[in-house]
Parts: C-alpha cells; sequence; structure tokens
C-alpha cells in the first residue's frame, strides 16, 4: 500500500521535479539522474515524507541537496556538458535569445547562488522555504540571491536583465 502511495506521489510530481532538476543544471539528462537520485532518495524517507505537511516543498528539497551534494562531489567536474539545449526542452518565453542567454548566465553561477536563484524566483519559493531546501540561514538565502542577481546583471545585457521573466515553466 505504502508503495502505490509513493507512485502515485512520482506520477504527479515528476513534471515539476524535472523542470526545477533542468533549471538548476541546465542539462536534460543531467536533469534526469538528479531528479532519479532524489527519488531513490525520497523512497528511502518515504515514511516522513507521507507525513509532510507539503509533499512537494519534501522533494524539492531532497532534490535540491542532492544536486548541491553532488556539485560538492566534483561530479561537475567529471561530465563533459555539451553546448546546446536538447532538442525535446521547448524554450520557455517570448524571446528565445533572452531565455538562452540568462540560462547560459545562470550556469555559470556557483551551484548554491544558482539554487537560491531558482529556487527563490523560478520555484517561487519564499526565503523561508528556499532557506529550508537548502538547509541554511534566511539571511544566506537572501546573500545568495543578492550575489547571485549581481553576478546575473554584470553578465546579462540590460535589456535582457530587465525583461526576461522567470516563471514556473
Amino acid at each position: 500500500m505504502e508503495d502505490e502511495e509513493y507512485h502515485e506521489y512520482v506520477r504527479s510530481a515528476l513534471p515539476v521535479l524535472r523542470r526545477l532538476a533542468y533549471v538548476l543544471c541546465q542539462d536534460g539528462h543531467r536533469a534526469d539522474d538528479l531528479v532519479q537520485n532524489a527519488l531513490v532518495k525520497l523512497y528511502l524517507a518515504w515514511d516522513r515524507a507521507r507525513l509532510a505537511d507539503n509533499r512537494l516543498a519534501y522533494a524539492r528539497t531532497v532534490l535540491v541537496r542532492v544536486f548541491l551534494s553532488e556539485r560538492r562531489a566534483n561530479w561537475a567536474r567529471r561530465v563533459v556538458l555539451v553546448d546546446r539545449v536538447p532538442e525535446h526542452v521547448a524554450v520557455a518565453g517570448p524571446d528565445p535569445a533572452s531565455t538562452l542567454a540568462l540560462r547560459a548566465a545562470l550556469a555559470t553561477l556557483p551551484a548554491k547562488q544558482r539554487a537560491a536563484l531558482v529556487l527563490r524566483y523560478y520555484a517561487d519559493l519564499s526565503v523561508d522555504e528556499t532557506a529550508e531546501a537548502l538547509g541554511c540561514p534566511a539571511n544566506t538565502v537572501k546573500s545568495h540571491t543578492a550575489r547571485g542577481l549581481a553576478a546575473l546583471r554584470r553578465v546579462l545585457p540590460e535589456e535582457v536583465a530587465s525583461t526576461q521573466e522567470w516563471s514556473g515553466r
């Protein structure tokens, strides 16, 4: 019965988790790996997760922590990523060039700054929810967010930085 409940939950949450993972790592195959690793951890902790007030927040936290853990383990340095967007991922937003510029700039940020920005502006979480997902104080989230936004503003053309809108796509 618990396995069926877990499978049902995964079926409903999978699209959201895949999109979040893609925005975090900018690679479709790696995003699938991140989601798979997060779902394994979620399954192992399902007794706790199923009792959570917000299962999606719990799963999102697991996913972000898997992403950050892999970054700390130098996983990204052992794998060569390609310079193009995978064909099966639709480019969101009215201006594909601006979206690609934003994604490229986002990929240059340190993992925690990137995760803070993605959770705050893509997943639309509050500072406190982001802090919980990252396992750090709210002030650290504010710091990562401010530094990440400043870095994006330095590398993005002004028209992209001012018009690019993040949404939960």
